[in-house]
């Protein structure tokens, strides 16, 4: 069976209504990114068009929704029209021109990177990292409130080795646990997933014996049933007894699914603020100059104790160049606005907010773009 959902647009509205509707509550090191004094954006120019398009992460989405409110909050009137339609789906439209950025939980690779100088005038694009979204292993295993895992078991899941919630390598991680004899359910993204794109190379790093798939944001492991966007992983995994499913965090607190703590050697970690923190001290910067794509395998594979490593950057996907006027002033303002006010109220929707080191970099990129 696989399980489609379409994603729809979503109109991010101004009110604090809505915010409060969205904001879910219950429901190493590298010389690069040295901390110091607190890094901002300066104040945020409202010029530009007032409205902008942008399209992607479904991971994001919740995100995306509380960085319009502080943009209109700063610069009202201002408006920013959203489509979660998946990673792989913005970028492809940021490359087609049909949206001023992409909202992607991975960075341009590949072909794309070309497509995007193309589209951008013939300057790069670059990949700003806006929000953490720590990914929560949510599943659906009746009379189990407590699940712990590491990267070899899910490995091994989701490419079919393991496929009974009772099998000793599940039981050894799970002392005093009552495990039932149940098939496993995996649960996958269909769609071209960035979040798909951060759990296969966190299994790849981790678990390169067991995990001899491919990689990249499209489902490689060959097992489970598929389901698009974040919502409807959820919905598949609240709808099938023995599930498992990998999903950005606000979405499993919003379904009120349980989900998987990590042991990465130290014991189990359950997946709380601090702990994703932990594991995001150890990110580095793979890209250069303004181009702010991070090496994800520096977090991935921290043994920090008390770190939970399966954490993913989700990226604003933007022209260095190239943009009219308008909608440069426009794009530089929005995220502006996102990289300082647009952080509040982040961890109450499920997301880590960027670190203060990241921010000095990340001025200046957003300054830059022209």
């Amino acid at each position: 069976m696989k399980l489609e959902k379409v994603g729809t647009a979503l109109v991010v509205a101004m009110s604090t209504a809505l915010i409060g509707c969205l904001v879910l509550t219950g429901c190493g090191r590298d010389s690069n990114l040295k901390a110091g004094s607190p890094a901002t954006t300066g104040p945020v120019n409202c010029g530009g068009k007032s409205d902008l398009t942008a399209e992607g992460s479904t991971a994001q989405e919740n995100a995306i929704t509380l960085f319009t409110q502080a943009w209109a909050a700063s610069c009202p009137g201002k408006n920013l029209t959203y489509n979660p339609t998946g990673s792989g789906a913005g970028r492809e439209q940021f490359i087609a021109n049909h949206v001023d950025f992409a909202g992607s939980d991975s960075p341009l690779g590949g072909d794309q990177v070309g497509g995007a100088t193309k589209r951008c005038g013939g300057n790069p694009a670059w990949n700003l990292p806006m929000v953490f979204g720590p990914v929560a292993l949510a599943y659906h295993i009746e009379g189990v409130s407590s699940l712990a895992v590491n990267a070899d078991v899910l490995a091994k899941i989701f490419s079919g080795v393991i496929t009974d919630w009772s099998d000793p390598a599940i039981v050894a991680l799970n002392p005093g646990v009552e495990l039932p004899e149940a098939k496993i359910s995996p649960i996958y993204r269909s769609d071209s997933s960035g979040t798909t794109y951060n759990f296969q190379n966190y299994l790849a790093t981790v678990a390169p014996t067991s995990w001899n798939k491919p990689t990249g944001s499209d489902f490689q492991g060959g097992v489970g049933d598929g389901a698009q966007t974040s919502e409807g992983l959820v919905e598949a995994v609240q709808s099938t007894p023995g599930a498992i499913g990998y999903v950005e965090k606000s979405f499993a607190d919003r379904s009120g699914l349980p989900y998987a703590q990590i042991n990465s050697g130290n014991g189990a970690v359950a997946l709380t603020d601090n702990a994703a923190r932990e594991a995001i001290d150890n990110a580095t910067f793979a890209g250069t100059g303004d181009d702010l794509k991070l090496d994800m395998k520096s977090l991935y594979g921290t043994k920090a104790a008390g770190a939970y490593p399966l954490v993913l950057a989700t990226y604003e996907i933007v022209c260095s160049k190239g943009y009219d006027a308008a909608t440069s002033a426009a794009v530089k303002s929005f995220l502006s606005s996102s990289a300082n006010k647009g952080q509040s109220g982040l961890s109450t929707a499920g997301y880590v907010a960027l670190p203060e080191k990241f921010k000095k970099r990340l001025a200046a990129a957003i300054n830059a773009i022209q």
